[in-house]
């Protein structure tokens, strides 16, 4: 067996290689494309990586859907027993049952039986405070990474404020983990350019962001080569440039599909009693519709709109391997210009209190709004500063300094049309185990076992 490192760098793609990126340029002389699963997500894609499966499969149709037997809407859920069927490290384990696998920050990383885990996980406190953290598997370990790296920094993982300290920390741990534990297999999550391409579209001022990740991989690459790894690089989807926000629940609401709850003034969507509603995850929505009866009323309300390029019934997703109970009735996939919100108001004074705050749990749908701070505020530093302090002086307070303005958006993902910026990459320290073709999402298992085994 052949301990092998996954780096998975995301938002990764052909088209970013180049002058700024000396240390991948090494492995791309026998880079291949992969063709993204739909919808090209991060949990849709890390679970058919893991699986071999294509969504209807394992279940992940997006970051989140509607559950509904719990009449709910979440996304970014982190138990691993949602993903539905053998996991790579259970495939491993049945060739060579002295296999181990470390779960570095890929997604699903709670409950499961990967022998070491870790994952963002914040603390909740009970008067309303949300502290960074992480959660780890064995328990000790995440005492061991805080004493070591400090506490991982949540907040420069997702919200106005990400940088390339959340990668770092993540990178370190991944050291960490190999030293102490040496697994047969290490999956290690880098996000820092799936941010950065969002806020910036690939033909923005990206050039500092790319060396700061390729210097990153570039340490990551000469750590575990000295120790006798082999790594595979690769990436979940590319990004591509975006112009044009569309509003799927504010269409449902003008046809009279909507139901919304009104508390305090302020609008809230009652799923069970929307005729239909849409939950939005970049480049895809996947529209729910209680009785079937309505289906086709809910799709003359898309037909025609400008930016989305398909409407999917349950037929037509299986031509995405996308068929599954936890799809919407319908799934709309967006041009590769556009991308879809979670908007429902109409009336800015009656958006829902979340709207301003980064809530990826709260919201009914992904809002990549949450990457920057409201330009309606003078001085947002400031006044996220003065809510700091208002949570360290015990004091009540709301962290209300997010965005509500979709044209901020320069990059989006979650479909792709076989362009350049739309395919993620695969590269590896033993290039001779890569195909040259584009490689389907589904083979990625496969290749990890090869890397792993021959």
């Amino acid at each position: 067996m052949h301990r092998t490192v996954v780096l998975n760098i995301v938002g990764l793609t052909r088209s970013l290689l180049g002058k700024h990126t000396p240390n991948l340029n090494r492995l791309a002389g026998k880079a291949t494309d992969i063709e993204p699963v739909t919808p090209a997500v991060t949990c849709a894609a890390q679970a058919t990586y893991t699986t071999g499966k294509p969504p209807k499969e394992h279940g992940i149709v997006a970051n989140g859907w509607y559950f509904r037997e719990m009449n709910e809407v979440w996304l970014w859920r982190q138990s691993n027993k949602l993903v539905q069927g053998p996991k790579v490290w259970h495939l491993a384990k049945e060739r060579d049952p002295s296999f181990t696998c470390s779960n570095t920050f890929w997604w699903y990383a709670m409950a499961t039986d990967a022998d070491f885990t870790l994952t963002p996980r914040p603390l909740y406190l009970a008067d309303g405070r949300k502290e960074p953290d992480c959660y780890t598997c064995p328990l000790a370990l995440r005492e061991t990474l805080s004493e070591k790296f400090g506490n991982f920094p949540l907040f420069n993982f997702w919200g106005p404020m990400t940088n390339i300290k959340s990668s770092q920390w993540i990178a370190d741990a991944a050291k960490y983990i190999e030293e102490a534990h040496e697994p047969s297999l290490q999956l290690v999550y880098l996000p820092h350019m799936d941010y950065v391409l969002q806020k910036e579209g690939p033909d923005g001022d990206i050039a500092r962001d790319l060396e700061e990740i390729d210097t990153l991989a570039g340490d990551l690459l000469d750590f575990f080569e000295k120790r006798g790894c082999r790594v595979m690089v690769l990436s979940e989807y590319g990004i591509q440039n975006v112009s044009r926000a569309i509003h799927p629940n504010r269409l449902l609401r003008e046809a009279g599909m909507l139901s919304l709850k009104v508390d305090l003034g302020r609008e809230y969507l009652d799923y069970f009693s929307c005729r239909a509603f849409a939950m939005a995850d970049h480049q895809v929505a996947h529209v729910y519709v209680h009785d079937e009866a309505d289906i086709p009323a809910v799709r003359r309300v898309f037909e025609g709109v400008e930016g989305i390029d398909r409407i999917l019934d349950k037929t037509e997703q299986a031509e995405f391997g996308l068929d599954h109970e936890r799809s919407g009735e319908l799934v709309l996939l967006a041009k590769p210009d556009s991308w879809f919100t979670y908007y429902f108001w109409q009336d800015d004074a009656r958006q829902p209190d979340y709207a301003h705050q980064v809530e990826i749990h709260r919201k009914p749908g992904f809002d990549p709004c949450e990457l920057f701070f409201d330009p309606k505020l003078r001085f947002p530093k400031l006044k996220a500063a003065q809510r700091v302090a208002q949570k360290k002086l015990g004091l009540r307070y709301v962290m209300d300094v997010i965005a509500v303005a979709p044209e901020l958006v320069k990059g989006s993902h979650g479909v792709s049309d076989g362009s350049p910026e739309s395919m993620p990459l695969l590269m590896s320290t033993e290039p001779s185990l890569i195909p040259q073709e584009t490689v389907p999402a589904t083979a990625v298992c496969d290749l990890m076992l090869k890397h792993l085994f021959d």
